[in-house]
């Protein structure tokens, strides 16, 4: 629901903004110019030409070839434009409800966050036209955002999360928080046991003095090749062959060749093991509580959206003009659940 999106994903994403239905007063009334009626709130066939508009220069962009009207396709992109621009009336009507109202001053900083985004005043020009926004147009996609913002704020402001439910959380979570025993490892891979063979007894001749420049001239594993062989390891992260000799070798040990699905290795251990270690709840207590209030935001916000959405269904209070009706309706979503609860 909260956004923080560019303006090209906020003027382009049908789905973008949550459904939000205010109360809206009165019945709808159609007009000839009319492709919907939102409460009070009128949808003109020009709204919904100037979004499908800029739908296609979005597929342009893309270099993808826009439905041709009549397919399933066009009919399926119809329908979430008008579903969006009813949601879009559906979220101005309950902002303005609950005392909602987004300033120019608003629009002007946000417009200027855009631009500094995207490196000035002319690629903030060139974007527009790419997405077939006017200036006007593009201030009102801002100001839609803006709404969506402003309400997910106000429904969310009084989520609070506990400091039982963080620990609760981090105690049935406590194996996100362990840290297996590691250690600092280097290795040459090679697809031969004579080649290995080969390796292993010029390194003990050499005291492995030669090690990081013959895993860099012969060793086939890309992550570690390039680094001498060296790398980083974790108790049970590597294929068990591996594994089980890295994390008994003492610190300097050479190992033999050792095969595995991947080839031969030759392993070096070049420091201790360092024993597991849990990551305690007081360094891990901020991020919990963000987390779960994020979680917990979200659940206020659906619940909030579904009930207000089925008082905007009610009788007589969205009205569509023949053939800009959204194929299913977004009203039976909740009409429906409401039957089967």
């Amino acid at each position: 629901m909260k956004s923080r999106a560019s303006l090209v994903a906020a003027s382009l994403a049908f789905g973008l903004l949550v459904a939000a239905c205010g109360g809206g007063g009165g019945t709808a009334t159609l007009k000839a110019n009319d492709a919907a009626v939102v409460g009070g709130q009128t949808i003109t066939k020009d709204d919904f030409t100037a979004l499908m508009a800029r739908a296609k220069k979005s597929y342009q962009v893309r270099k993808s070839p826009f439905p041709k009207a009549g397919t399933p396709a066009y009919e399926s992109l119809k329908g979430q434009a008008i579903a969006f621009l009813v949601q879009r009336a559906e979220f101005e009507q309950k902002a303005d409800d609950m005392g909602i109202h987004i300033s120019n001053k608003q629009i002007d900083d946000r417009i200027n966050q855009f631009k500094k985004q995207l490196g000035g005043e002319k690629k903030y020009e060139q974007t527009l036209a790419q997405q077939g926004l006017t200036d006007a147009k593009a201030r009102g996609e801002i100001e839609a955002q803006l709404i969506s913002e402003a309400l997910y704020n106000k429904v969310t402001a009084n989520v609070k999360v506990s400091d039982k439910a963080i620990t609760d959380y981090y105690n049935k979570n406590r194996s996100l928080y362990v840290q297996k025993a590691s250690r600092d490892v280097r290795h040459i891979l090679v697809n031969s046991k004579t080649l290995a063979d080969s390796l292993y007894a010029k390194l003990v001749a050499d005291h492995e003095k030669n090690f990081a420049a013959l895993a860099k001239k012969y060793s086939k594993d890309p992550g570690s090749a390039a680094n001498g062989g060296r790398l980083t390891i974790t108790r049970g992260q590597t294929v068990p062959q591996f594994d089980k000799v890295a994390f008994s070798l003492k610190t300097g040990e050479l190992s033999k060749p050792v095969h595995s699905q991947y080839g031969w290795h030759i392993i070096q251990a070049l420091s201790a093991i360092r024993p597991p270690s849990t990551t305690s709840l007081s360094k891990v207590k901020d991020s919990i509580r963000t987390q779960l209030q994020s979680t917990q935001k979200n659940a206020a916000m659906t619940k909030w959206v579904n009930d207000v959405k089925k008082a905007f269904c009610g009788p007589g209070k969205i009205k569509y003009q023949p053939g800009f009706q959204p194929t299913p309706d977004p009203c039976l979503s909740v009409t429906s659940s409401t039957a089967t609860t």
